[in-house]
């Protein structure tokens, strides 16, 4: 573990993308065990679940728990995973084809009239599963009443079907219950809105896939902070060579949520952040109490943030059906791509030697070329 030179507080960043999630988990586990224990949790969608799972648990029950809700998920398709790319390419169709006709244990199970014939207006008209087994399950295993203590902040992003705003429901200035969670996964056309006081809310990932911008933007500007963001789809990747690779290629461009630019963004202005900070300590006394130099002192920080990317970068025959493949061996795969990516950046040369990072932001992505 890197060496802090300040006390930081730690974020843990959380995407969405379904079955992809399970990379999450191995990797909160990782970090866990190497002391990287989050204050503040914020996820969309798949990751929303996750951080109420971590912030809804003591650290003692977190591991079982994550454990639980896995293992549950991946519960329909426990057979042994073929070896060759072609034949595994098949069997994560078949378990994602499954996973759709059937639905998944503990999250979703199909209507048994379909949207086409239900009443207009009604649930059935406008979604393709039932989503009440989540809430059931979200109620055994996560703590509400611990979720917002403050012990551990949560964060969830949302979208309000009928303003398209974003929101997030945060624990720092409201009570998060169950239907926060689930809005924040009820992704569209195949689950329903979750209503929360009198208005209707989607998958925050319509809007945005990742709250890192909003973990950023409401950060204390005078405490140091490291941020773990763990994204499940990589803006990069090849020139698709199929109609299975277009639609696999869109999904990552979709979903990655422009993560690069964000942090880019706020590189350039934590930069000026600090200058503001540093011109206004510059100033005279009878200067200070100018408005424009109080504009400084609001806008300015001292702070350093480090920010690290976590990408699940996918073996060859994960297609286009990634998202919603829960087969128990691709579940256990990226839960352990998850933990293995953890452990590589943790003791990379260039993490393991860090020091306060220069204008007040590091980033590091580092499990590519991890040692």
């Amino acid at each position: 573990m890197a060496k802090k030179e300040r006390a930081e507080h730690i974020g843990l960043v959380l995407q969405g993308g379904g079955a992809l999630g399970a990379y999450q988990a191995g990797a909160y586990m990782e970090l866990m065990g190497e002391g990287w224990s989050p204050d503040w949790v914020a996820g969309i969608s798949i990751g929303a679940i996750n951080a109420a799972l971590i912030a809804g648990n003591p650290p003692e029950r977190r591991a079982e728990r994550l454990t639980e809700f896995w293992h549950r998920l991946s519960g329909n398709l426990i057979a042994t995973a073929p070896q060759g790319t072609d034949f595994r390419s098949w069997f994560n169709e078949i378990s994602a084809a499954l996973t759709a006709t059937f639905g998944l244990t503990g999250f979703f199970s199909p209507r048994f009239l379909s949207p086409f014939f239900a009443p207009r207006g009604s649930e059935n008209a406008i979604s393709f599963y039932d989503t009440s087994p989540l809430r059931k399950t979200l109620l055994e295993l996560v703590d509400f009443d611990l979720l917002n203590s403050g012990a551990v902040r949560l964060s969830v992003g949302a979208v309000n079907v009928t303003s398209g705003n974003f929101v997030y429901f945060d624990t720092d200035r409201m009570r998060v219950g169950v239907e926060h969670i689930m809005a924040s996964g009820a992704l569209p056309p195949g689950f329903p809105p979750v209503e929360i006081e009198g208005e209707l809310y989607w998958d925050g990932g319509l809007v945005s896939n990742t709250p890192l911008q909003y973990v950023l933007e409401q950060s204390s500007p005078h405490e140091d902070m490291v941020l773990f963001q763990i994204d499940l789809f990589d803006a990069r990747g090849e020139v698709p060579q199929t109609l299975f690779d277009v639609e696999h290629r869109i999904k990552d461009i979709r979903f990655s949520s422009r993560t690069r630019l964000n942090t880019d963004r706020f590189r350039e202005m934590q930069r000026i952040r600090r200058a503001a900070n540093r011109l206004y300590s510059k100033l005279p006394d009878e200067l200070k109490s100018d408005r424009d130099a109080k504009f400084l002192e609001e806008v300015g920080c001292d702070s350093d943030v480090t920010i690290v990317h976590l990408i699940h970068r996918l073996s060859p025959y994960t297609k286009q059906s990634k998202d919603y493949e829960f087969s128990r061996a691709s579940i256990e795969e990226h839960w352990q791509a998850g933990q293995y990516d953890v452990a590589r950046t943790l003791r990379h040369p260039d993490w393991v030697g860090r020091g306060r990072p220069k204008d007040g932001i590091a980033v590091y992505d580092l499990a590519r070329d991890g040692s």
